[in-house]
């Protein structure tokens, strides 16, 4: 599956036991296995009406996921798991429960909204860790900032935590110059960060649209990030630089945050099957 080709293997692991992170590893290589950025598991829930563990290319596992959230959703509607007519699906991660509700045009389902809730904007939600580095951080409407240099790079690093870890950065210049595969693992592995950090960045085209690559903790460069987009409308919308709604521009295409400066924050965008095979024991 995938959202905006940030792509999945989702498995049905309602009644099924593996040792996920080993076959993350094996699964996601686009070498030897199927290929992918992560391994979704769908489990059963007693806090909503399903769940869903996220594990990653190097095997960790992420607190939630944006992307993954549509696309359970969508797994799950397919497979008549739910009524066809459906109008919100409930979706336990690691970091909280999430409702994703589905769009409909002439009854086919044409969007998925993930709710992914409140930003977690304290230095210990996030969490972050500055030690002896509290000169380098700033402030910005309630989010932390941290300056650093980075690559031979000043970047201003902006910390919104969607229930994972995400930092943030504005450029000038087109992101497409921006060289993520050699700065990108730098900041994922920035000391003051104790889990590491997924990163993005933005260039604010106007108040409505922004441009954005994302290194994903554990991935690598993803072609879209779910819960990237929601920190980039956070850290868009509480620096000035955008209104509530924005569409963000990824190498994978478009998808939609929403955030009001004080609430929830809605995702936007496509979830798609592209197919099914079985994996050998």
């Amino acid at each position: 599956m995938h959202g905006a080709a940030n792509d999945f293997v989702v498995v049905d692991a309602r009644n099924m036991e593996r040792d996920w992170p080993g076959m993350a590893i094996t699964v996601c290589d686009r070498h030897t296995g199927i290929g992918c950025d992560s391994l979704i598991i769908l489990l059963n829930s007693d806090k909503a009406d399903f769940g869903m563990r996220t594990f990653d290319t190097d095997g960790s596992e992420s607190e939630t996921c944006g992307n993954g959230l549509r696309c359970v959703a969508r797994y799950v509607l397919a497979k008549g798991m739910v009524p066809p007519d459906t109008e919100q699906i409930t979706i336990e991660t690691m970091s909280a429960v999430s409702s994703v509700k589905l769009e409909r045009k002439n009854g086919e389902v044409v969007q998925f909204w993930a709710n992914l809730g409140k930003p977690r904007l304290a230095a210990e939600q996030f969490p972050v860790r500055f030690n002896g580095d509290k000169a380098k951080c700033v402030t910005i409407n309630g989010m932390l900032a941290y300056k650093d240099e980075m690559g031979g790079r000043e970047l201003l690093l902006n910390l919104v935590s969607m229930g994972n870890p995400h930092a943030v950065c504005f450029l000038k210049e087109p992101v497409q110059d921006f060289p993520m595969s050699r700065i990108g693992p730098m900041v994922e592995k920035l000391h003051i960060f104790p889990n590491r950090t997924n990163f993005e960045v933005v260039r604010v085209l106007d108040k409505e649209h922004v441009e954005a690559r994302v290194w994903e903790r554990g991935v690598g460069e993803t072609m879209a990030c779910g819960s990237g987009t929601c920190a980039i409308t956070v850290a868009s919308k509480l620096s000035g630089y955008t209104g509530s709604k924005i569409q963000v521009q990824l190498p994978g295409g478009t998808l939609e945050g929403s955030f009001n400066g004080s609430g929830e924050v809605v995702l936007g965008g496509p979830a798609v099957i592209v197919y099914e095979g079985t994996w050998p024991e």
